[in-house]
């Protein structure tokens, strides 16, 4: 069917617009109200352009490029950037807006349904392109020349307003799958952190409390640059804890550090890492534990060692501990520094601690990383699901700009999924 359909340039169904050069926005142009400025974020949710991620400009910057003033049914495409690729269409315009130098705007020209043009962008056929792009590219691009270039099959108007309204429904259906699976995904999270939580409110006269200084001493993780030449060792960085509770050890990066390591600065298994200084204030204060430890290793200078000294204190509690909601409260509101927050040992050394005998800390950490093992398990599946949704829209697509699609086949493929 598609040879029945006209190969044309996007050139030539669509005009097509991005900034060139445009300087960054001083402080004085961010404005409470007025003009929005958009940028690759706003094209992460859903079909539709994200305005809650764009913010306020002055008019004048606004008016100094006419031509790239926002339109409903716009589409706009990420050229360059981590979002390479990514795409959006404009729907109800919050407010005059515009858009930032990683964006393209691409507008349909007469004949063309925005939406049959947005779909065709979306399709395996385009972001094969794009991918050929970032493929051992040093810095992904791409450049508003070739996308002119893109080859477009387009049907009739008749035959486009056909392919849409099939496209809308069976998407319709996917979006909602997706947003049913997101929703169990956030509720099986929420769920165990409030059994986290639950844990360690309902203490007993049984239960000691002290400072964590009383129980651990602690260590600041080491220092090294490029320039160091000395022994080359394991390291745990920041970007290693995300939301692991035992350390990565087959993830490590190596580093070479100046001079050997010496034995106050090596891991061991029970310590405790915690993040230490970071830009986002919310990751201070995250902790990790370590396990068997293979080969020498140490941990960097954003980050502080919490070596147990008590007999009394089981490390994988405290862990779970440390990562319950009032003490990630108290961490990161401990946090100084006015663009990089920063945890130091004095306000590691007055937190709060509270924990029963060691059998019951024993049972208590059993009981929790059984609720994790269910929920990870649950997460896995979800996060499966949704990934076959996103299979699943691309092969509709694919059948869509094959010219194999009908209603029942794009019906059918949704209600499988599940």
């Amino acid at each position: 069917m598609t040879k029945q359909w006209d190969a044309k340039r996007l050139e030539d169904v669509a005009y097509t617009s991005g900034r060139i050069g445009w300087k960054g926005l001083t402080a004085k142009e961010y404005t409470s109200g007025g003009p929005l400025f958009l940028s690759v974020h706003g094209l992460n949710y859903g079909d539709f352009v994200d305005f809650r991620d764009a913010f306020h400009i002055s008019q004048e910057r606004y008016d100094e490029s006419p031509e790239i003033k926002l339109e409903r049914s716009d589409i706009l495409i990420c050229k360059d950037g981590a979002g390479i690729g990514k795409l959006g269409i404009v729907g109800d315009l919050p407010g005059p807006a515009t858009i930032n130098s990683s964006l393209l705007l691409i507008r349909a020209l007469s004949g063309v349904l925005p939406k049959f043009l947005y779909y065709a962008l979306c399709s395996p056929g385009f972001q094969s392109i794009v991918q050929e792009r970032i493929d051992g590219a040093t810095t992904p691009h791409l450049y508003q020349r070739e996308i002119k270039q893109f080859l477009i099959r387009l049907p009739s108007l008749p035959e486009q307003k056909r392919i849409v309204a099939i496209l809308d429904e069976a998407f319709e259906g996917i979006d909602t799958a997706v947003a049913n699976a997101e929703k169990n995904l956030a509720n099986a999270r929420e769920l165990f952190e409030n059994y986290l939580n639950s844990v360690f409110v309902q203490t007993g006269n049984e239960w000691t409390h002290k400072k964590l200084g009383g129980v651990a001493t602690f260590k600041n993780g080491l220092n090294f640059t490029k320039g160091s030449k000395g022994e080359t060792i394991k390291i745990v960085g920041v970007k290693d804890f995300q939301k692991n509770f035992t350390v990565p050890m087959d993830q490590l990066e190596t580093a070479q550090i100046d001079g050997n390591l010496s034995a106050d600065y090596e891991l061991r298994p029970g310590d405790i890492l915690t993040v230490r200084s970071n830009g986002n204030k919310q990751l201070i204060g995250r902790c990790m534990l370590s396990g068997y430890v293979p080969e020498k290793t140490s941990h960097s200078g954003f980050t502080i060692r919490i070596r147990v000294i008590s007999g009394d204190v089981s490390p994988a509690y405290l862990v779970h501990f440390l990562k319950s909601k009032a003490s990630r409260e108290m961490l990161v509101e401990s946090g100084d520094g006015a663009n990089i927050s920063s945890l130091n040992q004095q306000a590691l050394a007055t937190l709060p601690v509270s924990f029963p005998s060691l059998s019951k800390q024993v049972t208590i950490t059993e009981n929790i990383e059984a609720v994790a093992a269910e929920t990870k398990s649950l997460e896995s599946v979800y996060q499966q699901k949704l990934t076959a949704f996103s299979e699943l829209k691309q092969a509709i697509l694919q059948r869509a700009f094959s010219g194999e699609l009908t209603a029942r086949s794009a019906g059918a493929m949704p209600q499988a999924a599940e």
